[in-house]
């Protein structure tokens, strides 16, 4: 008995000490993943701020005008023209899917076999023809879809599936494929992150063509394109499809903006991305118009003396649909083409010509840290003293609304829209908390976290009896909250590393109770014990660590010296624990945690901290010569750096001139509230350029300063969000790790 009281105290034990290490693990990558979305959130008001508050004609302004062509007015039949596919020709030698329209169950299913072989990707042709339909069905739809389970059927919900094609394959393997007695929902967040984005849109929207009433897809907040520059989809379209990416991408845009928002099963199961706030409103969201241009006193045939314009296509759901103030005397209108084919169509592109104005926000410093609703609810607008009026526009604009066929047109009130745009945000970015109450989630920097009352005041509000949501990755894939009124489903397995969680789709029949089915959808995981599974994650939660402590070198040190009063350069692992996290705020157990970021100690447990920062090295070019407070930012904001590039890049060239390389910084200098000098900017693209052919590629800068860790070589591993299973068996096969 004695000595099976001390294997179960021991066991014990190792469980409550894996169960730690897990959580600590899982606080690493989330905290991470949450400030990197803050910091989009952040980037976006900055250069929101920047169009709403410059001149036409300055040059922060011209850098990133492109990406908020938010005002674009003109007939579907032109964008259509805009999007045709048919002078696009497929050679001979093309061995994957040819689709021929209208498509069929065979086909669809062709797709998912090409996509699952990995044998070659979809042409160009196909896939802008496969989206324009899905566009024009798109159309037809309504905000919230109401589906029956009728008595036999069973839905099939899954959640986020992150550009995670595996995940989408074993689904269906597991359950089976979209069919007239096995309807879906996909609860949105179908691409970033992942490698296989646009395979899982296209095998999505062909079975959405070929079932239109048994497959249904909820938007998420990464179908939206401010999103995937920072989170990689972006990048991987115009990767795969270099000449047409381009219109592949702003037909994307379009569908993402005329996705439904929700979906309501039997009427008693609310399906939606991230949440509900204490203001949220099925009505309102039903009667939501995503689709028009809403006028005030607006006549057609004629522009009357003043005309206020609210374009509510909600392309962005970062971004509150602006309003435009237009007099028949006093208006400007600037006119671009967005690619070279443009020239030929009659696109009117309307953007007041806007002046700065210096009480319009208050000081730079107040709206950086602001969250994102906090930061639209003070926008406001002043358009005053504008250019006046060309003839030759006047009548390009009365031809839109007199001799072509106008818009779609509602009349609203701008305080209307605005409520409309909350409560869309709210759907997408929402969390649910432990609390009562509904208040701004200023970790994710947009939407709100609400309490277990909100949700019952819903439900009651709206005869409903259950709440599916996604947008939170969970360990076990799903997490049930609220008194089991609230389901978070997360589909994506292996989300921050393989073994860091499992993925799970949930069953509905007739009865509404869920049945959960959970799944990993690596092979490489399920050969994997327990401790194995753990301590991969482990190091790659410490990689990432590492990194974001080297990041902050320079607070850090200032608040190592805080407690070397002497200047020793020493200080004891307790002083460093109380350090780190009075920088880092990721209330993490950094003293247990420093036998593992901490190596060099002394004979009486001091830590050299500047000997701890040497212990990371920077992979790529010499960087002796360069700024090393320059340095330190790049490190620290190395994503919205990457973000700004992308940006910046507008021909998706991959490579940007020196010239843009400095706006970039200035761009970002100001952005931080920090001076960066012409000097310091030089010597990095002098770096960098080791061609000398005058441009930058933007993925070799970004890699060249990469962190690496010299001690664990981890740097070969996965980082957060990227690399494949291959990538990781080479990892184990290392005899050095």
């Amino acid at each position: 008995m004695r000595a099976a009281v001390l294997i179960q105290k021991w066991y014990r034990q190792y469980v409550a000490r894996t169960e730690m290490r897990r959580r600590c693990t899982w606080h690493i990558f989330q905290s991470i993943e949450y400030s990197g979305e803050q910091a989009q959130i952040k980037l976006y008001n900055f250069l929101g701020y920047l169009m709403d508050n410059f001149t036409p004609s300055s040059n922060e302004r011209n850098l990133i005008s492109h990406i908020f062509r938010e005002n674009e007015v003109c007939r579907d039949t032109e964008w259509e023209r805009y999007f045709c596919f048919e002078n696009i020709e497929v050679p001979d030698v093309y061995s994957g899917p040819r689709l021929i329209f209208p498509l069929t169950v065979e086909q669809a299913v062709g797709l998912v076999e090409a996509f699952r072989d990995k044998r070659q990707q979809l042409h160009s042709r196909y896939v802008l023809q496969l989206l324009l339909e899905t566009w024009k069905l798109m159309r037809m739809m309504p905000n919230i879809n109401r589906i029956s389970t009728c008595h036999s059927k069973e839905i099939t919900i899954c959640g986020d599936l992150h550009g995670q094609l595996e995940d989408l394959l074993l689904i269906f393997y597991k359950n089976g494929m979209p069919s007239l007695d096995k309807p879906y929902v996909f609860n949105g967040d179908f691409v970033d992150r992942g490698q296989d984005s646009i395979e899982i849109l296209l095998i999505l929207f062909a079975f959405l063509i070929v079932y239109p009433h048994d497959v249904y897809l909820n938007r998420g907040n990464h179908e939206d394109h401010m999103v995937n520059l920072r989170y990689g989809f972006t990048k991987e379209v115009l990767t795969k499809y270099k000449l047409h990416g381009k219109r592949i991408l702003k037909l994307l845009q379009k569908i993402f903006s005329y996705l439904p928002l929700a979906t309501v099963i039997d009427q008693k199961v609310l399906i939606l991305h991230g949440g509900i706030s204490d203001t949220t409103d099925l009505g309102v969201i039903a009667r939501v118009d995503r689709h028009t241009v809403r006028t005030w006193d607006m006549m057609l045939g004629k522009i009357p003396d003043t005309c206020i314009f609210v374009f509510v296509q909600y392309v962005s759901a970062l971004r509150p649909p602006k309003k435009r103030n237009m007099s028949s005397g006093n208006l400007s209108i600037d006119s671009e083409a967005d690619e070279d084919s443009w020239s030929s169509s009659k696109f009117l592109h309307r953007r007041a010509s806007l002046r700065y104005s210096n009480n319009t926000l208050g000081s730079r410093n107040s709206f950086h840290n602001r969250s994102l609703q906090d930061f639209s609810s003070r926008t406001n607008v002043n358009v005053k003293d504008q250019l006046e009026f060309p003839r030759k526009r006047q009548s390009a604009f009365i031809a839109v609304f007199k001799e072509e066929t106008p818009p779609p047109v509602s009349t609203v009130n701008s305080d209307t829209v605005h409520e409309e745009w909350k409560q869309i945000l709210d759907l997408l970015w929402s969390d649910p908390m432990t609390q009562h109450g509904c208040i701004p989630n200023e970790v994710r920097g947009g939407g709100c976290y609400w309490g277990p009352d909100v949700t019952e005041d819903f439900l009651n509000r709206h005869n409903l009896q259950l709440i599916i949501r996604s947008h939170e990755c969970k360990q076990e894939g799903y997490e049930f909250c609220h008194n089991r009124k609230v389901l978070t489903l997360f589909s994506a397995s292996n989300y921050y590393d393989v073994g860091s969680n499992r993925g799970a789709y949930v069953k509905l029949g007739p009865n509404l109770v869920p049945y959960m089915i959970q799944y990993q959808a690596s092979r490489l995981t399920r050969e994997l014990s327990v401790r194995q599974s753990v301590g991969r994650t482990e190091r790659s939660a410490l990689k990432v660590l590492r990194e974001q402590l080297f990041s902050h070198k320079s607070d850090l040190v200032c608040a190592f010296r805080k407690y070397d009063s002497d200047d020793t350069g020493l200080v004891s692992l307790t002083d460093w624990a109380s350090a780190v996290e009075s920088v880092m705020h990721l209330g993490l157990p950094w003293r247990m945690l420093s036998c593992q970021l901490v190596t060099n100690k002394t004979s009486d447990g001091m830590l050299n901290y500047y000997d701890w920062f040497n212990d990371l090295a920077i992979k790529g070019p010499n960087t002796d010569h360069i700024d090393q407070s320059l340095l330190e930012t790049l490190y620290r904001h190395r994503s919205t750096l990457e973000t700004i590039f992308r940006i910046v890049d507008t021909d998706n060239s991959g490579f940007i001139s020196l010239e843009d390389f400095r706006k970039t910084w200035k761009l970002l200098s100001v952005y931080l509230k920090m001076e960066i000098t012409d000097e310091a900017i030089s010597d990095l693209a002098i770096a960098i350029d080791s061609n000398q052919d005058g441009s930058i590629d933007i993925d070799e800068f970004m890699e060249a300063f990469r962190l690496t860790d010299k001690k664990s070589r981890l740097e070969r591993g996965r980082s957060m969000f990227m690399a494949t299973a291959t990538d990781l068996t080479k990892l184990d096969e290392d005899p050095n790790i």
